[in-house]
């Protein structure tokens, strides 16, 4: 009995953390519409890939690991990566999720007098519940480690989640994170940690608010007690100057010929940008998935 008055203040502190805690089995439960009838949770990072295949989550939102950037030269285009390095990726072509020989490490080469791109997906259709689609598709460690539990936003979902769901205009807002510039988005209902300070919105480049680098800057510890109540945080991945940070992430939706739409994310000299893109499935752009919240 008194050895278990003496651990009793620690099981409780346990269950305390354990139960401020969001997350479960990857999904921070916490809930999005992103449609009139379809509310979802967010995976707690961005989805991470190694070729043994392993399929995982960010441990924290803010992670990201080195990014495999394009080699430029005069003559041709060709992304820098060797398919034998057996490197940790954070960023895809569309639609490679393993199915079909369609992998991460794809590569495509463009010169002057030619272009040789795979088809990514399926070549023609949106990868929306299609085995395309990463979380489909694949076992994710830290997500459940079963297939089928997670996918893609569409575009349409993307769009109602930034303009359409109830004051969606107050629920998103451009930030710095441990040092990353990036999105946070906030679930539907939603109440601000004590002491801490949110300005919604993305910076307006005709008034010269430089938003990002004045507000909306969290510490690692202020961050913890924003995603307790169910933040989200989507950050940049490549940088390709420093002035420069592009966040883009992947929908389920084809856009015409061998494109695909994303949700771009871009900073740059101070000022950020927020809209959704069409952009070549060749190209490599970040990953996070959802889960659908059951009725």
């Amino acid at each position: 009995m008194k050895l278990l008055r003496s651990i009793l203040p620690f099981l409780l502190l346990s269950f305390v953390a354990q139960a401020q805690s969001p997350i479960k089995d990857g999904a921070i439960l916490a809930e999005f519409s992103v449609s009139d009838s379809t509310k979802v949770y967010f995976s707690q990072g961005n989805l991470l890939y190694k070729e043994i295949p392993w399929w995982w989550f960010a441990e924290h939102q803010w992670n990201t690991t080195p990014t495999y950037e394009y080699d430029y030269q005069d003559d041709y285009y060709e992304e820098d990566i060797d398919p034998s390095a057996n490197v940790t990726f954070n960023i895809f072509p569309w639609g490679t999720s393993g199915y079909n020989g369609k992998n991460p490490n794809l590569i495509s080469v463009i010169t002057r007098t030619s272009r040789t791109i795979y088809n990514y997906g399926d070549g023609t259709n949106d990868i929306a519940g299609t085995n395309y689609d990463w979380g489909v598709y694949n076992k994710i460690f830290n997500g459940g480690d079963k297939a089928g539990l997670w996918r893609t936003l569409t575009k349409e979902e993307w769009i109602y989640l930034i303009n359409s769901r109830a004051k969606a205009s107050k629920k998103y807002g451009v930030a710095n994170v441990e040092g990353v510039n990036g999105l946070i988005l906030l679930p539907d209902k939603w109440k601000l940690p004590k002491d801490i300070v949110f300005t919604s919105g993305v910076t307006d480049y005709n008034t010269k608010i430089k938003r990002f680098a004045t507000v909306n800057n969290y510490t690692a510890s202020e961050w913890a007690r924003m995603e307790a109540c169910g933040a989200v945080f989507l950050p940049t991945l490549y940088t390709p100057s420093d002035v420069v940070a592009i966040g883009n992430y992947w929908s389920s939706s084809a856009c015409g010929d061998e494109k695909a739409y994303c949700l771009l994310v871009l900073f740059t000299s101070g000022y950020a940008e927020l809209r959704i893109g069409c952009t070549p499935r060749r190209d490599r752009l970040a990953v996070r998935l959802v889960q659908d919240v059951k009725k």
